[in-house]
């Protein structure tokens, strides 16, 4: 299951999973574009980048900043499980 963790200002939406059995964590990543998504899958906490579609090089290094910075939340909430805050 795909938890949403936040859009950023150009409509990049982000979402994250359920901590896996080897305590790994997969993002989701995905911008609307015309005729569809770009979209990509960062696995952390090795930060191994998959099926990048549309993303350049040097947006996935932004993304991986953005993760590294991060991470400690998102795998709390995937921790957590899908639990609402306010």
């Amino acid at each position: 299951m795909l938890y949403d963790y936040v859009e950023l200002e150009d409509g990049t939406q982000i979402a994250y999973s359920d901590v896996n059995e080897d305590e790994t964590v997969r993002v989701e990543i995905e911008r609307p574009r015309d005729w569809g998504f770009d979209s990509a899958t960062c696995l952390l906490p090795a930060y191994e980048w998959s099926g990048i579609d549309g993303f350049t090089n040097g947006e996935i290094l932004s993304l991986t900043g953005f993760l590294q910075r991060n991470a400690p939340l998102i795998f709390r909430f995937a921790h957590e499980g899908n639990l609402r805050y306010a």
